[in-house]
């Protein structure tokens, strides 16, 4: 028998059913996407002005900014949008579009973090050797590694549903299309799928996040060696390097290392990481770290000069 797919579109139900809640998270979630978008496009022009991408952490800084505005923009707009909708519709074909940039840019947004990881680890225990090791050669290679292993990771899930048949019902308890909750609406049994993608999904999440706490803990460990002010400025780099990543995959650990169940906190937890995070991201860089803060100043004393000038 071949593939049935009388679904054309699915029904979001969305953060909340109450109206009134409804509301007042369309202000907060328009206030959170508007930071998101204000915070990492300051954080891109400042590392551009400032020409900070010469260094290999505001290189990979600017891309992490970068992938945290497609990554939220996936999800956020039509999730702001709904929130006010009397139907909270989505096309099949937008669906399958939105679940591969949830992954794409998620899974690149992993990747960079490990790379960053991997930048500090260089630039504190090997500092002797640091720019031969981080060249621009190898900084691009890196990164076109990140966007290449989240487009895998992406396109092996997608691949995954969309040969699955949708014959029936079409409600999904969520505010995106993800994985898990899309799985359940297949007319046939996803045990075997619903299997590949947790390991998928759970083998990049706490792969990566073993990668990163072990070469933090390298890190911290390799700090006693350190003078008292090369101490400090590591410790704050790194402190907010560990936040975001604390922040980031604890829920993403909690969502994807799971057989394929859905659990009621599961909104819950995905607002954390598609919105939350990218909002935290440009605060948590840039209030712990001197040299963007300096950069930040530039930027804005030159702003007021050339005003000045302008009149």
């Amino acid at each position: 028998m071949g593939k049935v797919n009388n679904v054309t579109e699915f029904v979001f139900w969305g953060l909340s059913q109450n109206l009134e809640v409804e509301e007042v998270c369309f202000v907060v979630f328009s206030f959170f996407y508007t930071v998101i978008l204000l915070g990492n496009l300051l954080i891109i022009l400042t590392v551009y002005v400032g020409h900070l991408f010469k260094s290999p952490m505001y290189f990979f800084l600017n891309y992490l900014s970068f992938v945290d505005i497609c990554y939220s923009s996936v999800t956020a707009p039509k999730m702001i949008v709904d929130l006010l909708a009397k139907s909270k519709t989505i096309s099949y074909v937008g669906c399958m579009l939105q679940l591969f940039g949830v992954h794409f840019f998620g899974c690149t947004e992993i990747f960079i973090l490990t790379v960053m990881a991997y930048d500090r680890y260089v630039a504190i225990c090997k500092p002797l050797h640091y720019m031969t090791i981080m060249d621009r050669d190898r900084c691009n290679k890196m990164l076109l590694g990140t966007w290449i292993g989240g487009f895998t990771h992406s396109i092996i899930q997608v691949t995954l549903v969309v040969q699955l048949p949708f014959c029936g019902p079409n409600e999904i308890d969520h505010y995106f299309c993800d994985v898990h909750p899309v799985l359940k609406l297949a007319c046939t049994d996803t045990y075997v799928v619903g299997v590949v993608v947790t390991a998928n999904s759970g083998t990049i999440a706490l792969g990566s996040f073993v990668i990163l706490l072990i070469s933090y803990t390298v890190i911290l460990v390799s700090l006693r060696k350190q003078s008292a002010e090369g101490r400090r400025k590591a410790l704050s780099t790194c402190g907010s390097h560990i936040s975001v990543v604390i922040i980031f995959f604890g829920p993403c650990t909690f969502m994807y290392m799971r057989p394929d169940t859905t659990f009621s906190e599961d909104k819950m937890v995905s607002v954390f990481y598609t919105i939350i995070t990218p909002m935290l991201n440009p605060l948590i860089y840039t209030l712990r770290n001197a040299e963007v803060k300096n950069a930040m100043k530039k930027l804005w004393s030159r702003r007021v000069l050339w005003d000045a000038n302008g009149k």
